[in-house]
């Protein structure tokens, strides 16, 4: 593969011989490495790979990008090569978004992912006025302890605070200033999962997803918030590997 792959993506347990390739794209302010106990899991049944967004760990020197679709726009030709065989593609709140609008983009081209799993995200027209990245730093900090997906030891340090807050805040803008082409549609079935106590994201506004494609639509519902992945891991990969298996 191209050596811009080696920013993008991360294939931490290389399967070659896998009939289906997944790739896995992670909600604001996270990284590939939230990826990685889904690849160990799946591999070799399933050759995993996981984007790491620019501005985040070993890509912190670079700006980070504050567009939905500019990320879905720089993804499509690194992803395309990987299209040698079936794609899925999984994105988790913020990355729902990015999977749908590269989706769109595969789909221009030709190749239809197998499977697109929209986890912790509302359907792109299920629009909420959200406007969390124009809070002060305390204000923002808050709504991410509020949703519980990291640990808030590490929020409470504030070096490691300002290191992630500008990811944080720029990943936030990219998620609430999201608007997609109206009409926009896919072909690719879709498989939405939502935790029952997700603040972000009611089942209502999950169903919506089902608008979205032509294709199969399934929702699947977990006990849960907005993390509800970090409880239910192994049930969800399990879903994953009957159906690509």
């Amino acid at each position: 593969m191209a050596a811009i792959d080696d920013l993008w993506v991360r294939r931490y347990h290389p399967a070659p011989e896998a009939r289906h390739r997944l790739l896995c794209l992670p909600y604001a302010g996270g990284s590939a490495s939230y990826f990685f106990p889904v690849s160990r899991a799946l591999s070799p049944q399933v050759d995993v790979l996981a984007v790491q967004y620019p501005g985040r760990q070993d890509r912190r020197q670079e700006p980070c990008v504050e567009s939905v679709q500019e990320l879905a726009d720089l993804l499509v030709d690194v992803v395309k090569p990987w299209a040698d065989r079936p794609l899925s593609l999984f994105g988790h709140s913020m990355g729902a978004s990015v999977a749908f609008e590269l989706a769109l983009r595969l789909e221009d081209l030709g190749i239809v992912p197998h499977t697109v799993w929209a986890s912790g995200r509302r359907a792109p027209g299920a629009h909420r006025d959200e406007r969390f990245h124009q809070l002060d730093d305390q204000g923002l900090l808050a709504e991410i302890k509020r949703l519980d997906g990291t640990d808030n030891n590490l929020l409470d340090d504030e070096e490691m605070v300002r290191m992630v807050l500008p990811v944080l805040r720029s990943d936030y803008r990219a998620a609430e200033t999201y608007r997609p082409t109206p009409g926009a549609g896919l072909t690719a079935p879709v498989l939405a999962l939502v935790g029952d106590d997700d603040p972000k994201v009611t089942v209502d506004e999950a169903r919506k997803w089902a608008e979205h494609t032509s294709g199969p639509f399934e929702l699947e519902v977990f006990r849960g918030g907005h993390f509800y992945l970090n409880a239910h891991a192994n049930t969800v990969v399990d879903r994953i590997r009957t159906r690509l298996g």
